[in-house]
C-alpha cells in the first residue's frame, strides 16, 4: 500500500490524519494537557463516554457486552522531551531529558522552549562551542546533557537576558517531530512512539461507531501520560478487566524479525515474558485473518503492561504494535504497518 491508496479506505486515512495532528501537538511527558484534551474530544465527538483521569490520561468506553472479562487497551500520548535545567552564564540553557531522549540523536535539532506562562522561543540543541572551523575537539567531544546546549534564538548573551524572556528551570523544551509521509507508505517523525498507535486506537474507535460492533467482552480504552517515565498504566484500570493490551511502536532493528510493514507481537521485554495465553490467542488471531505479523524479543523494552503489572493489577497482558525502525529517534513506520495493526485489533476483539 501506498500514500495513493489511503483514499480507497476512510479508516486509514483518518488514522493517518489523526496521527498527524497528535505528532503535531507538543507533549513531552509532564506536559501532555493540551494532546490529551484534543483525544478526550475525539472520543466524545464518536459518541463514546470518555473522561480525563487525574493523572492527565483518557479512559473511554467502547463498549462491549461481558464487564466481568473485560479487556483494556493502552497507548500513550506523552513524548521524549526535555527541561530547562539550568540557565547559564552565556544566556544558553542546559538541558535535563524527559524519557529516553538521547543527546547523539538529539543535536542540531530545531526545539522550543515552553515558559510558565505560555510564551514559546525557538532554539536549536548544539553542542558546546559547536562551530567545527574553531572546535579542534569537535570529532573527539562525548555528546552528553553536560556537553550540550540549546541555543535560544534570541538577542541573548547573559544569563539576566534569558531569564528576563520569562525562561527559568522546570521549563519544558519540545523538539520538532519533522513529520512526513512518502508517496510510497513510509511514515517519518519524531514520536511515532506511541503517537502513531493513539491514531491507531482512535480508528479502531470510529470502525466500531460506525459499524455498531458489539464485541463479546467490554473493551476501554486508556490513553497514558506518563509511559516514557515508567508509571503511565500504573493506576485506571477498571473493575471487571482480566487483560491488558499495550499498542506501542514493535521494534524493528538486527536479531528481531518484524520490519515496517508488519504488526509486531511482543513475546518477552526486558522486564520478563507476556502472558503465553494471549501471545498465542494474539498469533492465531493474525493467522485466521491472514496479517502480516513477526513475533520478537525486544531486549531493552518497557511498556504500559509492564507497569500495570508491577503496580499490583491481577490481569493477563500482551503488547502489540507497528513495526518502527530507529525508535526514540528519527523514527520511521510503514501504511502496510499501521494496516496490519488495525487489522489485528479488529480480528482479535470484534
Amino acid at each position: 500500500m501506498n500514500a495513493a491508496d489511503l483514499k480507497n479506505d476512510k479508516y486509514l486515512t483518518y488514522i493517518m490524519e489523526e496521527t498527524q495532528k497528535l505528532l503535531s501537538i507538543d507533549s513531552p511527558t509532564g506536559y501532555t494537557k493540551e494532546v490529551a484534551e484534543y483525544v478526550c474530544r475525539a472520543y466524545r465527538e464518536m459518541g463514546f463516554e470518555a473522561k480525563m483521569t487525574v493523572k492527565g490520561g483518557i479512559l473511554a468506553d467502547l463498549g462491549g457486552e461481558d464487564k466481568e472479562n473485560a479487556i483494556l487497551l493502552e497507548a500513550h500520548v506523552d513524548t521524549l522531551g526535555a527541561m530547562v535545567a539550568e540557565v547559564k552564564k552565556n544566556g544558553r540553557l542546559k538541558l535535563t531529558p524527559l524519557g529516553g531522549l538521547n543527546p547523539n540523536n538529539a543535536e542540531a535539532e530545531n526545539c522550543r522552549v515552553i515558559t510558565r506562562d505560555g510564551r514559546k522561543y525557538e532554539g536549536t540543541y548544539q553542542m558546546e562551542n559547536a562551530s567545527i572551523h574553531v572546535n579542534g575537539e569537535y570529532d573527539d567531544t562525548k555528546r552528553g546533557y553536560d556537553a550540550m546546549e540549546f541555543v535560544p534564538d534570541e538577542k541573548v548573551s547573559t544569563k539576566e537576558e534569558t531569564i528576563n524572556l520569562g525562561i527559568m528551570p522546570g521549563d519544558i523544551v519540545a523538539f520538532e517531530p519533522r513529520t512526513r509521509i512518502t508517496e510510497n507508505g513510509y511514515i517519518k517523525s519524531r514520536f511515532l512512539d506511541d503517537k502513531l498507535s493513539v491514531g491507531i486506537l482512535l480508528g479502531m474507535a470510529k470502525y466500531m461507531k460506525e459499524k455498531n460492533s458489539k464485541p463479546a467482552r467490554r473493551i476501554y480504552h486508556h490513553i497514558t501520560v506518563y509511559e516514557e517515565v515508567g508509571h503511565g498504566a500504573c493506576g485506571t484500570v477498571p473493575e471487571g478487566v482480566t487483560e491488558i493490551l499495550s499498542v506501542d511502536m514493535g521494534c524493528v532493528g538486527e536479531g528481531l524479525g518484524c520490519s515496517e510493514r508488519q504488526v509486531s507481537i511482543c513475546a518477552k521485554d526486558s522486564r520478563g515474558p507476556y502472558s503465553y495465553d494471549v501471545v498465542g490467542a494474539l498469533i492465531e488471531a493474525a493467522k485466521k485473518a491472514k496479517v502480516d505479523f513477526a513475533v520478537d524479543v525486544y531486549p531493552h523494552y518497557g511498556s504500559d503492561a509492564d507497569a500495570a503489572l508491577s503496580a499490583g493489577y491481577d490481569v493477563r497482558h500482551g503488547l502489540i504494535g507497528a513495526g518502527v525502525y530507529a525508535s526514540h529517534g528519527y523514527e520511521r513506520s510503514h501504511i502496510d504497518g499501521v494496516k496490519n495493526t488495525f487489522d489485528l485489533l479488529k480480528a482479535y476483539l470484534l
